[in-house]
């Protein structure tokens, strides 16, 4: 299988290419006890900083500061969040997306329990990652061979109390695509997805189909970043779009799996839908409905339901 530029993907190719002129608000920058707030400001409020529209200068102020860790207001421009989170990777800084105190999550209702669900999910990668390593090689060296680029996509997606953490996924998508992304999805109000995304190639359709992409989010998972199961995981894109009330909800560990998944999946792009499926599940969180939804998940993932 070769793997071509189709017409529609080639429509937008220029325009990923030509100068951007930023003419946003800047930002003002607060230290407090070993952490740096940055904030959005319709009006700047101190000089000039080179360094903040630089990722190379911006990576050594943070290797050279004090600083423990960075939380990003997500008014913030999706490319000012994303410039600070590859910034912040780089210079091993921890950084977080700003997020409302939530109360009522299973970690606070039921803390026993969330011990042992997490006790379990990190047992469960480390099993599940053991029987599936021939399959996922398999899956690698088809990428490898059939798709030009990397094997591996990652992308900044909001964990446990608005911690951001790089999803690891398996590339469905032609090299150079988040370049793409808001011109294949400037219409689109809800989720941004699109089954007919002209970026996505012939093998990562089929990878996405029977979920097969998202196999090694499992690494995401033993590392204590995702969980087996849970609420799902925002990608900077969507999360900035979130209403202020519903972002309580980017405090919650997401997951590989959840209810979102196996009750709608493509068939409810509505965020504001998708976040109260999602509170929904926290709220009346069990350790029997998380093996209910992963056992719902088999037939799903088989079936190929609402997946694109």
């Amino acid at each position: 299988m070769t793997i071509s530029t189709s017409p529609t993907l080639r429509e937008y190719a220029p325009l990923s290419s030509r100068p951007k002129n930023y003419s946003s608000p800047g930002c003002i920058l607060i230290w407090r006890q070993g952490q740096l707030l940055v904030r959005r400001s319709e009006k700047l409020r101190q000089p000039y900083m080179p360094a903040l529209e630089s990722e190379v200068l911006l990576v050594e102020c943070l290797k050279h500061s004090p600083v423990r860790l960075v939380r990003l207001d997500p008014d913030l421009e999706e490319a000012k969040l994303k410039l600070w989170a590859d910034a912040c990777a780089q210079a091993q800084k921890t950084v977080f997306l700003q997020v409302p105190p939530a109360v009522g999550l299973p970690s606070q209702s039921s803390p026993l329990g969330w011990q042992l669900k997490r006790l379990v999910d990190r047992t469960g990668a480390a099993v599940l990652l053991l029987l599936l390593s021939p399959l996922m090689l398999t899956l690698a060296l088809l990428i490898y061979s059939q798709t030009p680029g990397p094997i591996l996509f990652r992308q900044w997606r909001v964990g446990e109390r608005g911690r951001l953490f790089q999803v690891l996924k398996f590339r469905t998508m032609v090299v150079g695509a988040d370049r793409l992304h808001h011109q294949v999805m400037g219409g689109q109000t809800g989720l941004h997805k699109r089954e007919d995304d002209p970026r996505i190639t012939p093998l990562g359709r089929w990878l996405r189909k029977y979920s097969l992409d998202e196999l090694p989010q499992l690494f995401n998972v033993l590392r204590g970043e995702m969980s087996l199961v849970g609420p799902r995981p925002w990608a900077l894109y969507d999360a900035v779009r979130i209403s202020l009330p519903g972002r309580q909800r980017l405090n919650a560990t997401p997951g590989m799996t959840g209810a979102w998944q196996v009750g709608a999946r493509s068939t409810l792009l509505d965020l504001d839908a998708v976040n109260r499926c999602d509170l929904e599940y926290l709220y009346n969180w069990s350790l029997w409905r998380d093996l209910k939804i992963l056992l719902l998940t088999i037939p799903k993932v088989l079936s190929g339901f609402g997946a694109y």
